[in-house]
């Protein structure tokens, strides 16, 4: 699949909002869950309702899961319940928002504490796989989290 970054075995960012078809692609491909990072607030004309992506992928024998995210709602419980539900999902796992940003900022922080990872190394590990984190201030939260949760 072209525009997705392979942060590891398990988790592969995709830096676009999948269609339908990809959805059925990525599953013909061997994901078996995908994770939207996307709010309601910002599917386009031309993208899926969480709803509808979610009765796609489970067609497609996907497990699903929503986990809106947004700047403002940045915060340590946040990210805890999505390492949480991330955690029970079969892999390898497609994750996703408009952009891919966000979703390799999630991805990245649930990764870098199951392996022991300080902020600084996520990033770099982020950075060399081609992901792109976001902006200064989800960069800084990324690092303090993930420091925060492996001191």
């Amino acid at each position: 699949m072209h525009d997705t970054v392979n942060i590891n075995d398990r988790f592969t960012v995709a830096k676009f909002a999948p269609t339908s078809e990809q959805i059925e692609s990525a599953a013909r491909q061997g994901f078996r869950s995908i994770i939207n990072f996307q709010t309601g607030e910002e599917v386009k004309a031309d993208h899926m309702t969480p709803d509808e992506e979610a009765r796609v992928a489970g067609q497609a024998g996907l497990k699903y899961l929503h986990q809106p995210v947004d700047v403002a709602s940045l915060s340590d419980e946040l990210v805890d319940r999505f390492r949480s539900k991330a955690a029970e999902l079969p892999t390898p796992v497609l994750a996703h928002c408009a952009s891919g940003k966000r979703a390799a900022a999630m991805v990245m922080m649930h990764v870098a504490c199951e392996e022991g990872m300080d902020g600084d190394t996520a990033i770099a590990t982020a950075q060399d796989s081609g992901a792109e984190i976001g902006s200064s201030e989800i960069e800084h939260f990324v690092k303090d989290y993930i420091n925060r949760r492996n001191a």
